[in-house]
């Protein structure tokens, strides 16, 4: 938490300071120990002048002024490190070191020493969080980019079908109705992208609640294949599901958002596939966890881009993504939800030959 100027005042009055320890600077600690010490020879020279002395007491006496010295100057400079290093300490640790155990540190260790390491490791900490603030203040800036950039082609498309349509276009029956269907499609990827949107923002925030239940992975897999059979039809992908023998069958999830994760996918491999190309699902079993893999033969994905594969509104392919549509964030929900899961996605690629995605599931029980 950071200090703020009024926590800062609140520190300085607070009732945990000790009343008594009052501030030395260190120009009055040096005053003082100069004096003392001024003092004593005076007094030693004053003494020799007036009484004959045996050498044995003058040597006595210096040794005694020396140790009067030492104990004066060390019981000042530690009362002066403890009021000046007092308050760095609180600030440091947000007020949690009372002063008995700063009082006890002064008098075991080498307090100089010791406020060095804290304020260097304060410093980075800060530092850190700081540095951890900029990037996501760059990542709010490219994120607001990001959605400007998607909403505008789908805006900009629309309000040149309606413009053609007013000026003249919508009396035209070859270009009237076909114009209207465009503006539907760029309407509709609008939907999407908002839709997406709202859905990561629930993730994110927690307001999607999970609705945990056992079903069949196998079935769940089957419908969403039908479901996208005609899609890969019409690109050249064949849709191919292995199904082992010893593979489980049951898992404990959330059905509908375990089916958005395997849609996503499956139109992702099937959006970058190669034609005449191949999607595989295989369900595969690790000790208690189910292994859900969906790979592809396609495109595949530059290792430079692997890190980024999951930020919202990435594209591998940005002008072939964008003409088949969609709103760029699908692989971005699938892995908010596996997340929200407390499982793992692992992504593997090499460019030209083909991706896989390997998300795990508990099995059911």
């Amino acid at each position: 938490m950071l200090l703020t100027e009024q926590n800062s005042w609140k520190l300085i009055f607070s009732g945990n300071i000790n009343k008594e320890m009052k501030i030395i600077s260190s120009t009055k600690v040096s005053v003082f120990v100069s004096l003392l010490a001024g003092g004593l020879v005076l007094v030693f020279c004053t003494i020799c002048i007036l009484f004959p002395i045996q050498p044995g007491y003058i040597i006595l006496f210096g040794v005694l002024s020396i140790w009067i010295i030492y104990n004066l100057s060390k019981v000042l400079v530690n009362r002066f490190l403890y009021s000046k290093i007092r308050m760095l300490f609180k600030t440091i640790h947000d007020t949690q070191v009372i002063d008995k155990e700063l009082g006890d540190k002064v008098k075991s260790t080498d307090i100089l020493a010791e406020a060095e390491k804290e304020v260097r490791a304060w410093s980075e900490q800060r530092g850190s969080l700081v540095a951890q603030l900029k990037k996501q203040e760059k990542f709010r800036k490219e994120f607001i980019g990001n959605v400007s950039h998607e909403l505008k082609t789908p805006i900009f498309n629309i309000q040149g079908y309606i413009l053609t349509l007013l000026d003249g276009g919508l009396e035209d029956k070859s270009i009237n109705r076909n114009y209207l269907e465009r503006t539907e499609k760029s309407i509709n990827r609008m939907i999407t992208i908002v839709k997406d949107l709202e859905v990561i923002s629930k993730l994110e925030s927690g307001e999607l609640k999970l609705m945990h239940e056992r079903f069949n992975i196998t079935d769940l897999i089957n419908e969403v294949l039908e479901m996208q059979e005609m899609r890969a039809h019409k690109n050249g992908i064949k849709l191919n599901f292995i199904q082992r023998v010893d593979a489980p069958k049951f898992v404990y999830a959330d059905k509908k958002e375990i089916f958005q994760v395997l849609n996503n996918l499956i139109v992702n491999s099937i959006k970058y596939g190669k034609d005449k190309g191949t999607t595989t699902i295989e369900v595969m079993s690790m000790d208690n966890k189910a292994l859900i893999e969906v790979r592809d033969n396609g495109i595949g994905i530059e290792s430079d881009n692997l890190p980024r594969i999951f930020e919202r509104f990435f594209r591998v392919d940005k002008s072939r993504a964008r003409n088949m549509g969609g709103s760029g964030l699908g692989l971005a929900i699938v892995k908010h939800i596996i997340d929200a899961h407390n499982q793992s996605i692992n992504v593997s690629s090499t460019y030209g030959e083909g991706t896989s995605f390997t998300f795990s599931l508990d099995k059911s029980k």
